[in-house]
């Protein structure tokens, strides 16, 4: 069994000692598995992947994308909308993309996946909209690469107690 296994023992097939290289922790691999998943999306202006996890196991995967079964965004097709803030900051957005956290929570409810108690990896830092989605579904803890309008949603976090945790992994 892989629990038994000590470090320096031969377990590669054929034969060959391969402690020598650092096995990913927990972070880095559900990272790692965000980046891979981001690759998928069909968003033009950026290509975030987010990963579902609870006890070490993944629920559910997503990335931004126009739904399924319908055309993708090119340079010409994109539709942005912008709405301000009330402190005046203006996002754009756009009107056939799904962001990835909503994905990967609509194929766990496509599939009857529970998410309780889930965390999740995303390649970016939530928009204030995905947050708010977050906080519904009971997600407590969303670890995230690279921050994306983090000042947006600081009031959120502190009003729910969601954790953000940044997570840095060197992609491939």
């Amino acid at each position: 069994m892989a629990e038994d296994i000590q470090k320096g023992d031969c377990c590669s097939p054929g034969g060959s000692d391969l402690s020598h290289e650092k096995r990913l922790g927990w972070h880095e691999y559900f990272m790692s598995v965000a980046h891979l998943i981001s690759r998928r999306a069909t968003c033009t202006r950026g290509h975030i992947g987010a990963v579902l996890v609870r006890d070490n196991n993944i629920l559910s995967t997503g990335y931004n994308g126009a739904p399924s079964g319908l055309p993708h965004c090119n340079e010409t097709t994109c539709k942005i909308y912008r709405s301000t803030h009330p402190d005046g900051t203006v996002e754009e957005n756009c009107v056939n993309t799904i962001h990835a956290e909503i994905n990967a929570i609509a194929q766990a409810a496509k599939h009857g996946v529970s998410i309780k108690d889930a965390d999740i990896y995303i390649t970016a830092s939530p928009c204030i909209h995905c947050l708010k989605v977050l906080i519904n579904v009971g997600i407590k803890t969303v670890y995230y690469d690279k921050p994306y309008k983090i000042d947006n949603i600081s009031e959120l976090l502190r009003l729910s107690g969601v954790k953000l945790v940044q997570v840095h992994v060197e992609t491939v």
